[in-house]
């Protein structure tokens, strides 16, 4: 393996996966160089033609082919689905499926350009008893270079972390930016008698249920570091906001105040803080509570209901939902001066806004032609833009923590679902599919392996 170098494990699947990094230096500019690839501030990307081939059996068995021919599956599924790559029909391949060489001196970059592709990921699996053995490379066919390579071993079934994580490498090498493979999505599911938390990975594989089904669960909301979940619950007949441990699942009451305890928000950075609407003084506004449930301070005064709060990635602003002007509208507090703007203007009904990670948009939900529809908008209020149209009701936009993707709730099949998008509209697609109506969703941000 000319010009590689190999570094210790950096990191676990479960106990058992070990990664090893095997790392190129493209001709000494170094990683940073690779950012070139993607300009992930323009939601107009062209899309990369990528290969994806099977990768080679280096183990001669019939178990070992199998496994191949799943890990080829996922891996281009997955990068598929970030919206970055068009992936190469494999009945385009010049190469016998299987045969093609992994490393540098082994592959024929003119087949590879032959068919278009602008990236190429080659690939090992050995199977030795039950322990696994995954190799990739990725590979520039113009430039006929390594961009990065890495080997992971694990349990077999473990198979699926190993290629995210590869798939999550390959991201950062392109963009500077982790994606969305080591992520979850919370949401609520309708059932005979209530409303349940579920959370399922980015691409709703591995369905888990949170919480039992005989009372209703709404606006769930991710700390800062994806180990905490709250959430609206009548578990008590009315609505108070509790806080569920990810690692235990123990669940605590938040705040209990008498009359409405909804919409919580954590405050970035480091979220020591939680906003929510409170209606203990009569009327529906914005408060701040310390992490123990206690009120901090007030943040709205108004004669209208004031809700939904979203802050901004560095916890100086707030965008929220209120009813002052006569209809919901969204707003922007700077938290430091109290200062408020509004932000909506087109539309008589704007709700549930979300603030993308850097900081620059605002996604929300507004009425369009008599159903409600995705919009995007400049945090300053320029360059508004309509994502969803013409497909059914469209309702809870939030972004992914990479800032490419955004989640939303949709009626476009009949019953209520979640689906996903790029961050321009493009690629709609539902990634929940099971019985009854499913909303709210909300996008974890990059959590602990």
């Amino acid at each position: 393996m000319n010009g590689l170098t190999l570094t210790p494990p950096i990191g676990r699947v479960k106990t058992v996966l070990l990664c090893a990094v095997l790392l190129l230096s493209l001709a000494g500019k170094g990683v940073a160089a690779t950012y070139d690839y993607i300009n992930i501030s323009d939601p107009f990307h062209k899309r990369i033609p990528l290969a994806v081939p099977v990768p080679v059996s280096l183990s001669d068995d019939r178990e070992t082919e199998q496994i191949a021919g799943s890990v080829a599956d996922l891996l281009a599924r997955s990068l598929e689905f970030t919206g970055y790559f068009t992936l190469i029909d494999r009945r385009a391949f010049l190469d016998a499926p299987g045969k093609q060489g992994i490393t540098a001196r082994d592959v024929n970059f003119k087949n590879w350009r032959d068919i278009g592709s602008e990236l190429l990921i080659t690939g090992g699996v050995r199977l030795e008893g039950r322990v696994l053995q995954l190799e990739f490379r990725l590979f520039d066919p113009f430039r006929q270079e390594l961009v990065f390579g890495k080997r992971y071993t694990g349990e077999v079934a473990d198979y699926r972390q190993m290629v995210h994580r590869f798939c999550d490498e390959m991201i950062y090498r392109l963009t500077g930016n982790f994606g969305v493979f080591n992520t979850k999505i919370a949401f609520v599911s309708e059932t005979d008698s209530g409303k349940v938390l579920y959370v399922c990975d980015f691409d709703g594989n591995n369905l888990r249920r949170l919480t039992g089904g005989d009372n209703i669960v709404l606006s769930p909301s991710w700390s800062p570091d994806g180990r905490y979940l709250a959430y609206t619950s009548y578990r008590q007949d009315k609505p108070d906001i509790y806080i569920r441990s990810m690692a235990t699942g123990a669940e605590r009451l938040f705040a209990g105040y008498e009359g409405l305890n909804i919409t919580p928000a954590w405050m970035p950075p480091d979220g020591s803080r939680i906003a929510a609407t409170l209606s203990f003084e009569g009327d529906e506004e914005i408060y701040l509570l310390t992490d123990t449930g206690k009120i901090d301070k007030r943040l709205t005064r108004s004669w209208g209901v004031d809700v939904s709060p979203a802050f901004s990635p560095d916890g100086k602003k707030m965008a929220f939902v209120s009813g002052r002007a006569g209809s919901p509208q969204i707003y922007v507090m700077d938290l430091a001066t109290g200062r408020t703007n509004r932000l909506t203007f087109e539309g008589r009904y704007n709700t549930q806004p979300s603030w993308s990670p850097k900081g620059d948009r605002i996604a929300y939900s507004g009425m369009s032609g008599g159903t409600s529809d995705v919009f995007v908008i400049n945090a300053d209020g320029s360059q508004l833009r309509q994502l969803t149209r013409d497909a059914g009701r469209n309702e809870s936009p939030a972004w992914s923590p990479d800032g490419n993707m955004i989640v939303f709730s949709s009626t476009r099949r009949g019953d209520s679902g979640i689906y996903v998008m790029t961050a321009s509209g493009a690629d709609q697609r539902q990634v929940v599919n099971m019985p009854g109506n499913q909303s709210l969703p909300a996008w974890s941000p990059v959590l602990e392996p």
